[in-house]
């Protein structure tokens, strides 16, 4: 085990090491939590990038200095290839409809032939400059915050929030029923993950965010193994060996040092620029609670993040930070534009103690509105006899056109995050609506990416700088 660890470094070191002297690599980071977007989010990217007539805020795109975008194998041949031309088909074929979301971690390279800017770039050749874009289960990225916690301090912190949930009624009945202390029984303790499991599902769907372990929810082939076969318990005063107990947090830490350590060493350890994707929208329109949970669930990630820069010897040796932070808000197209500087201001005090964290670490970080893939316009209608903006599109159900209005994100972001920090069962003086909408049907022009609300600036944040 020693010596399989101390080769893997050496490899590392040695790659990293013959980096300077090949073709230059940004490693992006693609992460957040379910339905924020992360498959159209890298598809939209993507397109735009290899079609880049709706681009203009990428420098290096509207100074015409890209000079030709292509695909190419990914590097590492034990990770999926993250399935573009499919999602791309799904978003502008006849019939567009979602991609199927993120249920394992998929890479893509996309390699940017690029003429040099600047004064002497006349007298310097063409360079390509590799995009190594990865995609990570938002699942799985609630794990991260579980590996400074040992099983105590999880179970503790879990039921803390359990208790006023609706949510967990029946697996609190069924933990009732359990004794911590009491002799191992192997059907009993399935039954109790199994009910733990169904927990989380309905919590997901409910709008929380911090639905830990991630694994359950997206098991893949660890399905139905001890390592996935666990749930929080009260402390018992004594937990004898063979104890329920015992063995749950035997489980616990083997689930930290057998799938999320080697997650975070394998993936991502290695990132150099990182997108956080946060569906805002839809935790506001879930209530206070949810924007709290949010807010708590974020934090607790990005504490696993290694935010940073990093001097060039340091580099030679294997060690990587993270540069530059996105906190993008998703789904700006379901908003008004008028309402955009609003979303953006309650994203970024969404995410203030974690960026504040990366910022004094050295990072450059930054909170953006944005939508990957725009799929309504934006209209002004009556109502009431006053004038009231809108969005319209196609809903996803029944496919009929629908003007909407999400209803007037506050000015002063305070207003969002007073009421989610105190646990408020609603909001006081407004209501927030939410509607899904389908992809457009599009007729793109020769040149031309999907439609899109500021991809383009993000895409300029996250690796302008490399260009």
């Amino acid at each position: 085990m020693v010596f399989t660890e101390i080769s893997d470094r050496i490899e590392s070191a040695v790659e990293t090491v013959a980096a300077p002297f090949s073709d230059p690599v940004i490693r992006l980071g693609v992460t957040g939590l379910s339905r924020a977007g992360k498959t159209v989010f890298i598809t939209s990217l993507v397109a735009n990038l290899l079609d880049r007539g709706r681009m203009p805020g990428l420098r290096a795109a509207s100074e015409g200095r890209i000079l030709a975008a292509f695909l190419q194998p990914q590097p590492d041949d034990t990770v999926p290839r993250f399935d573009f031309e499919t999602h791309l088909a799904a978003l502008t074929g006849p019939e567009p409809h979602w991609p199927e979301s993120t249920r394992a971690v998929s890479e893509l390279r996309l390699s940017l032939r690029l003429r040099p800017g600047g004064l002497l770039g006349g007298w310097r050749g063409p360079r390509t400059v590799h995009l190594d874009i990865v995609d990570y289960p938002g699942e799985w990225l609630l794990d991260l915050g579980l590996l400074d916690k040992d099983y105590a301090a999880w179970s503790s912190e879990t039921l803390a929030r359990l208790a006023d949930r609706p949510e967990a009624a029946p697996f609190l009945a069924a933990l009732a029923a359990a004794e911590s202390a009491a002799a191992l029984d192997e059907p009993a303790a399935k039954a109790l993950a199994a009910s733990f499991t169904a927990y989380l599902e309905r919590a997901r769907d409910a709008g929380y965010s911090d639905c830990s372990p991630g694994r359950f929810l997206l098991p893949g082939e660890l399905a139905g193994s001890p390592v996935l076969t666990f749930a929080p318990l009260p402390r018992p005063a004594a937990a004898p060996r063979g104890s329920l107990w015992r063995e749950m947090a035997r489980r616990y830490d083997a689930y930290r040092s057998k799938v999320v350590r080697p997650f975070f060493r394998d993936h991502f350890a290695r990132i150099d620029r990182q997108i956080v994707l946060v569906d805002v929208l839809g935790a506001i329109h879930a209530g206070p609670r949810a924007v709290e949970d949010m807010r708590r669930a974020m934090a607790g990630i990005l504490e696993a993040f290694r935010p940073g820069r990093v001097g060039w010897l340091a580099g030679l040796v294997g060690i990587r930070r993270v540069e530059r932070i996105l906190f993008a808000a998703t789904k700006a197209d379901h908003l008004h534009h008028s309402q955009h500087k609003r979303l953006t201001a309650i994203m970024a005090a969404l995410m203030r103690e974690a960026r504040d964290r990366a910022d004094f670490a050295g990072a450059d970080t930054a909170a953006m509105s944005i939508a990957a893939l725009r799929a309504t316009v934006e209209e002004r209608v009556s109502h009431g006899g006053q004038p009231l903006d809108c969005v319209r599109g196609r809903l996803l159900d029944g496919g009929r056109e629908a003007a909407f209005h999400a209803g007037d994100l506050p000015e002063n972001p305070a207003a969002i995050l007073a009421a989610a920090r105190q646990g408020a069962e609603n909001w006081l003086d407004a209501d927030y609506g939410a509607m899904i909408f389908a992809p457009p049907r599009l007729a793109l022009r020769p040149g031309e990416g999907p439609p899109h609300i500021r991809l383009d600036r993000a895409a300029e944040f996250l690796i302008g700088d490399r260009l």
